[in-house]
């Protein structure tokens, strides 16, 4: 017969075997949940790392989608005030702004933003091109323009055919040495000084002409005509072409003169006009009437 106390003994032993099992199994299993834990917990900090790394870049792109939105806006102002200076009309076309959603920028968002901004670069690219070869033609016209006043600016009389000479002799009535109209100004020089013609034109007449003695007579092809009496000599001849301040003869006293002088007339659709206000510039009020 086996001793209550032997089976006891073998009880416990089976007991703290089987609770050893038991304790194995649960902290293997306790381990394994652990880990298990762990490594999720380790995900979701890659994964909300990553977030964020993608929340800061979309921000950056936001950030340069914005700068580029200025830039374009800066652009856009300039080729207004270019429209505005060469006087073309203006466009209405602005660089809209896309919203973001709430909660901070998405990719689908950015995305999209990035497509209208690119849409708009395009376009006031083009408008600038567009714009450029527009200022182009008008700068064009308006030197050529130029051009054409600074040429008829060339043929109207502006300047003291004898280098600033006095006035001796006015543009008016007198009774000596003759009593008549003076339809001209009498510039005071010595005899053989240099004489330069007023304006550009051509010579339509080079030769002596009775009290006028040797004289010369320029057309400039604007109704104007220039002429240089009581000459020394001419040093130019019939169908030349001559350039402002070109010498185109000398002082003398040759035809009624009581001593060396020039006498200059200006002729204007076949009337004398006076000489002294174009003899330092074209006279404003001739000047008004220009295109």
């Amino acid at each position: 017969m086996i001793d209550d106390r032997y089976y006891v003994k073998i009880v416990r032993r089976h007991l703290a075997a089987i609770l050893g099992v038991l304790a194995a199994t649960v902290f293997g299993a306790l381990s394994f949940a652990g880990v298990a834990v762990l490594r999720a917990h380790a995900q979701v900090s890659s994964l909300q790392r990553q977030t964020e790394h993608q929340r800061s870049t979309l921000q950056t792109i936001d950030a340069k989608t914005n700068a580029l939105r200025a830039q374009l806006q800066h652009v856009q102002k300039q080729n207004q005030e270019i429209r505005a200076l060469i006087g073309a009309p203006g466009t209405h076309a602005r660089v809209q702004k896309t919203s973001w959603v709430r909660g901070g920028p998405v990719l689908d968002v950015v995305e999209a933003n990035v497509r209208t901004l690119s849409t708009a670069s395009a376009s006031i690219q083009q408008q600038s091109d567009g714009i450029k070869n527009l200022a182009l033609r008008v700068l064009n016209v308006r030197h050529l323009r130029g051009l054409v006043r600074a040429r008829e600016i060339a043929a109207i009389p502006s300047l003291d055919p004898v280098d600033g000479a006095p006035v001796v002799g006015c543009f008016c009535y007198r009774t000596s040495p003759d009593v008549e109209f003076h339809e001209g100004v009498d510039l005071g020089a010595d005899y053989g000084q240099r004489v330069r013609a007023a304006a550009a034109g051509t010579v339509v007449a080079n030769g002596y002409d009775g009290a006028y003695g040797i004289k010369v007579d320029i057309d400039h092809g604007n109704g104007y005509h220039t002429w240089y009496a009581h000459l020394s000599r001419a040093d130019v001849a019939v169908g030349q072409p001559v350039y402002k301040g070109q010498v185109i003869a000398a002082v003398g006293a040759t035809g009624f003169a009581t001593g060396p002088h020039l006498h200059y007339q200006i002729m204007r659709d076949g009337q004398p006009v006076d000489p002294a206000p174009y003899l330092h510039g074209v006279p404003s009020n001739v000047l008004a009437t220009l295109p």
